[in-house]
């Protein structure tokens, strides 16, 4: 899952949210040095990525974009991104801007706790509104083209609305399945780890 989704399974829990966009800015067991609501989002990130690489429609979706290479997850969390911010109001009653803008001020507000990499990727993402822009396939076709860009290999990820479009109902599809069971496997996750 992609920046927008790790946000949203944090469930409002503000702390959370801020380990969840740091996560893989923080290797190894040096999430220990984090106060207890920021290390729990740093491994409730690290579950979403074990069950999301698992998971067997994720497999599957990643096998049709096998052309990319190791990029071909990458793209997936992107167009799942874009699907759970076409359908917003399916999961949320705060309209998307509304919600995005909340949680670029709260990642501004906590700078401080956040490594400098990190600030770096979220000045920008707030600057552009990339994850509001993630709805529209112009705006995940501009963010793919300069992950393109900066990618060391030749990536091809600039194509990869190409394939969203040739399998747009089928993904769609997939992705309401999936969603609705990470959305479960988290909450269990996240309640499993406050009462520890």
């Amino acid at each position: 899952m992609n920046y927008l989704a790790h946000i949203f399974l944090s469930f409002d829990q503000e702390k959370i949210a801020i380990g969840n966009v740091i996560a893989d800015f923080v290797k190894g067991n040096k999430f220990e040095v984090y106060e207890s609501g920021i290390k729990n989002g740093i491994l409730i990130h690290r579950e979403i990525d074990s069950f999301t690489d698992n998971h067997p429609l994720v497999r599957q979706g990643k096998r049709r974009l096998s052309e990319y290479r190791h990029y071909s997850g990458v793209i997936m969390d992107m167009f799942y991104d874009h699907f759970l911010a076409k359908n917003w109001h399916q999961y949320s009653d705060e309209k998307l801007g509304d919600f995005t803008h909340r949680y670029y001020l709260l990642f501004e507000k906590n700078r401080k706790l956040i490594p400098e990499k990190a600030n770096y990727l979220l000045y920008h993402m707030a600057k552009n509104d990339w994850l509001y822009h993630y709805q529209f396939v112009d705006g995940l076709q501009s963010a793919l083209t300069g992950m393109s860009q900066r990618t060391p290999y030749e990536s091809g990820m600039e194509r990869a609305t190409e394939n969203l479009m040739t399998d747009y109902p089928l993904l769609e599809k997939e992705f309401e399945e999936f969603f609705g069971e990470i959305i479960n496997h988290i909450h269990n996750f996240t309640a499993q780890l406050q009462a520890e």
